[in-house]
């Protein structure tokens, strides 16, 4: 039986998009460049699904500015 991949390393805060023509994807949490993509690479290599991932932080919203008296 064929094992599936439920990591999506688009949403992971180690994923990088490299300029290598050959290698255009990459893992900061595992240190390497691959063609495919990381966490499938990693699930081939070890069997087990990728245990660095952590979801990429959210910038907060922008905080309103505050109105202190008369503005115009």
């Amino acid at each position: 039986m064929k094992k599936t991949n439920p990591v999506d390393c688009f949403q992971c805060q180690y994923f990088y998009i490299t300029w290598e023509p050959n290698n255009p994807r990459g893992c900061k949490a595992f240190g390497f460049k691959t063609a495919k993509i990381p966490s499938q690479v990693v699930l081939e290599t070890s069997g087990e699904g990728c245990l660095k991932f952590e979801n990429k932080q959210q910038p907060s919203p922008p905080k309103a500015p505050k109105r202190d008296g008369w503005t115009a």
